[in-house]
């Protein structure tokens, strides 16, 4: 349990806040998505999104990197940023979408298809994953394991036979974008700490339509698949709670 930040009440409070605007701007952002634009210029919209509701990128100038949210398409995994590359008929966009506000974050993602031409072996890649992250949140109960959700994600996944990325995990949030505890998607060896009410998660399953195995492109930032096969990826912010999880990350 050792680095593990339990919110009281106010704070809570605070993270509700910070929370419900992350979901708007990554719910307006997802609304205008369309062919034909950039990866620019969507995250130039983020950035008026932010403004327009007073809250500020939890992502832009982190650790150095370029953009206001993350936008990966296709083989793109996460992290992933606005370009001149121009979104086309098929397309799988993902968008993850960091805030700050009064000194808290909230953190959630999404991903579409764009355009007309559906993919069967596409649709169902986000549509497990989204549903893999809802079995996840579902454990996000006092008492259980971490590793309940942890291992919630990995066995909903493992029948369709897509690939778990294990390099990269969900994480703690709350007055940092990053906290503790590391939150994997698959069920790692060894003990798990016990959830206590008050904990703040960011649950995000990244699931590839191929093998689980990923790599960085040269820009230091873009994480891909190494067999170049599409990835998936879903993120909420998730209150521990006594009896249920609250999704935090929902208006």
């Amino acid at each position: 349990m050792s680095g593990i930040y339990i919110k009281n009440l106010s704070e809570i409070k605070q993270m509700q806040v910070a929370c419900k605007l992350a979901h708007l701007v990554l719910k307006e952002v997802v609304s205008v998505v369309s062919l034909g634009m950039s990866t620019l210029e969507v995250d130039q919209y983020a950035a008026e999104m932010m403004k327009k509701y007073s809250c500020t990128s939890a992502f832009l100038n982190y650790r150095g990197f370029p953009g206001h949210i993350c936008i990966s398409i296709n083989e793109e995994v996460v992290h992933g940023f606005g370009k001149n590359r121009k979104i086309v008929n098929g397309d799988l966009v993902k968008i993850d979408v960091g805030i700050k506000k009064n000194g808290w974050f909230g953190d959630n993602a999404q991903t579409i298809q764009i355009g007309d031409r559906e993919d069967k072996k596409n649709l169902s890649l986000i549509k497990t994953t989204e549903k893999s992250l809802y079995e996840g949140i579902s454990y996000a109960v006092e008492g259980n394991q971490l590793f309940d959700i942890c291992a919630a994600i990995e066995n909903f996944i493992s029948p369709y036979g897509f690939g778990i990325v294990k390099e990269l995990v969900g994480h703690g949030v709350g007055k940092n974008l990053h906290e503790e505890p590391q939150i994997p998607n698959y069920r790692p060896l060894g003990k798990s700490p016990i959830l206590k009410a008050g904990m703040t998660l960011a649950i995000e399953p990244m699931i590839n339509l191929g093998s689980s195995e990923v790599m960085t492109l040269e820009d230091g930032w873009t994480i891909v698949t190494k067999d170049k096969k599409n990835s998936a990826h879903f993120e909420h912010t998730v209150l521990v709670g006594r009896s249920k999880a609250e999704i935090l990350t929902l208006s």
